[in-house]
């Protein structure tokens, strides 16, 4: 059995009896976003970015729309140092791009850091100290009063380095480890570094509350973090910032509900990079947003490309099922999903309707560059008549009727179950058009005509069995005609042929298809397709289709 009984609840709850934050339903406004790929997610790698990479990766940011990015730490890496350089000297960072330094609460380490910064346009230097009961306790065995004043000299320190060297940036403060700390000692700690910075409007401070190890639940984080909103000093004039980590699964619910408490800014990372379990997953939280109609101010349009780039740079997989970046995540196996979702694609079409609520699909699959075709009706063993009759028509404009759609599936997914395997589009052309459509194994069709007398009479010249012969016979019609002429010949009963056809393309030398069923002495039903040029000959092609059908059976 695991034992319980060593854990116990390391975090410290608030206090929260108006709890405003629950009476919101939704995120009115994206968050400014701050991206820590280049810092948490790269220190979570096992081989750690080069400085080509770090240059990708960092013009990729910029391309979807990153306004705030942090780089690491220039002081205690030499690869980051020269990074931040090379994007300072070679005039890299777009003049509406901030990029974020971080330091430790030393003053050589502070000093270096402002000098890495020389020439920086916009920056954010940000200040940070560990102030959690467990880190003061077993790490700095220091008090609370020690531990503060690491904060508050750091902060000194920043305005003291920054007026000797007439560097005018912003500040950011991490009280790491916030969630493992006393949330009014957090406030204090805070409030001391406020009081050293003296904020403005005009010059904000950023205050990150940083989930540092998820500890409790979400809600528990947005209490936490609507306290500090409330009773923060210079609230106008400060920017509070959220970095969820991911431990228990929870860092987008710890970012959506810690934006409801009053949170203004998010640092994470694409697709949740980042030490253990990883930070919040900054591609999600936004597409969120979206699927709400709020317009998270990035560019996720060619996921297929981030993903790839990523993937390449960081040397990481992108899980199959990682919400609306994986390959599998709009991907529809069961029969009843899939006809839901092609119901509801037919749905939107009939009603020429500008909103989206497609079942199944949270959102368009074309808005992150994901096609239909291939992305969301994927047929297998699970799959059913919907999805593939769906596939069949949007890919190759085959419109199945409704009771062939039943007979195709049967057939397609046997294929599949036999073979243990996913079915591409073309395969499943593929097995339609060998299994249905101008299917000549008996009969094969050479040629016709009609003599209009009162009734129909048709002179047939087929192959039976590669045999010529020259078949004749009246009708009440002409698929009348040649199924009498038909039943003589091969000495089979059928009847109720039910018939649909229609063009291919639209345009005037489209071929036409027809799909017939024929009703044999037993009652079953077979069904088969038939293409010409010429309608009535497609229409002869389906019933032998049918008929050669039955007889193979």
């Amino acid at each position: 059995m695991m034992n319980t009984s060593k854990y116990t609840r390391q975090f410290f709850t608030v206090n929260a009896p108006e709890r405003k934050w629950a009476r919101k339903s939704f995120i009115e406004k994206a968050p400014v976003w701050c991206s820590v790929d280049l810092r948490d997610g790269n220190q979570a790698l096992m081989i750690p970015m080069s400085l080509e990479k770090k240059l990708d990766f960092f013009e990729l940011l910029v391309d979807i729309g990153f306004k705030e990015i942090e780089i690491g730490f220039p002081a205690a890496s030499e690869t980051e140092y020269t990074f931040l350089r090379r994007l300072i000297d070679g005039k890299l960072i777009p003049d509406d791009v901030t990029i974020q330094v971080l330091t430790q609460s030393r003053e050589h380490i502070i000093r270096k850091t402002f000098e890495a910064l020389r020439g920086c346009k916009n920056a954010i230097v940000h200040l940070y100290n560990s102030t959690s009961l467990a880190q003061r306790e077993q790490v700095f065995k220091k008090s609370k009063e020690e531990i503060k004043k690491i904060a508050t000299d750091g902060a000194e320190l920043f305005v003291k380095i920054a007026e000797e060297m007439g560097a005018d940036y912003r500040y950011e403060y991490s009280p790491e480890s916030f969630t493992g700390t006393e949330p009014e000692f957090a406030l204090e700690v805070c409030n001391a570094v406020l009081d050293v910075w003296k904020p403005t409007p005009d010059k904000k401070v950023i205050i990150n509350l940083p989930v540092t190890v998820e500890l409790a639940s979400p809600h528990v984080y947005a209490d936490q973090v609507e306290y500090i909103c409330d009773n923060i000093k210079y609230r106008d004039s400060v920017i509070i910032s959220l970095h969820p980590h991911n431990d228990r699964g929870c860092a987008v619910a710890d970012a959506e509900l810690g934006l409801l408490a009053g949170g203004d800014r998010v640092e994470g990372t694409l697709f949740g990079n980042g030490e253990r379990t990883g930070n919040v997953d900054i591609v999600t939280l936004a597409l969120n947003m979206y699927a709400q109609g709020i317009d998270p101010e990035l560019d996720f349009s060619d996921m297929p490309g981030i993903s790839a780039l990523y993937e390449k740079i960081m040397g990481m997989d992108i899980y199959a099922r990682q919400p609306y970046a994986g390959k599998l995540v709009f991907a529809a196996f069961s029969g009843s999903h899939q006809d839901a979702i092609a119901k509801g694609m037919k749905w939107r079409d009939e009603q020429d309707s500008d909103i989206w609520t497609v079942p199944y699909l949270p959102i368009d699959p074309r808005d992150v560059g994901r096609e239909y075709e291939t992305d969301v009706i994927r047929i297998n063993s699970q799959s059913g008549k919907g999805g593939i009759g769906y596939l069949l028509e949007n890919n190759f404009g085959y419109l199945l009727p409704s009771k062939m759609r039943e007979d195709v599936g049967y057939t397609v997914k046997s294929v599949s179950d036999k073979a243990h395997a996913e079915l591409s589009p073309d395969e499943v052309l593929d097995i339609f058009t060998d299994t249905y459509v101008n299917i000549n194994d008996h009969i094969k069709l050479i040629d016709y005509h009609f003599i209009r007398d009162g009734k129909i009479t048709v002179e047939l010249s087929v192959e039976i069995d590669g045999e010529r012969r020259e078949l004749t016979a009246t009708g009440n019609g002409r698929l009348d005609a040649v199924s009498n002429a038909v039943r003589e010949a091969l000495n089979i009963e059928f009847s109720e042929l039910t018939y649909e056809e229609h063009a291919l393309t639209k345009t005037s030398t489209s071929q036409a298809i027809t799909y017939m069923s024929i009703k044999l002495a037993n009652g079953k039903k077979v069904w088969g397709a038939g293409i010409h040029d010429d309608i009535i000959a497609s229409s002869i092609n389906a019933l032998f289709s049918a008929i050669n059908r039955a007889i193979g059976k």
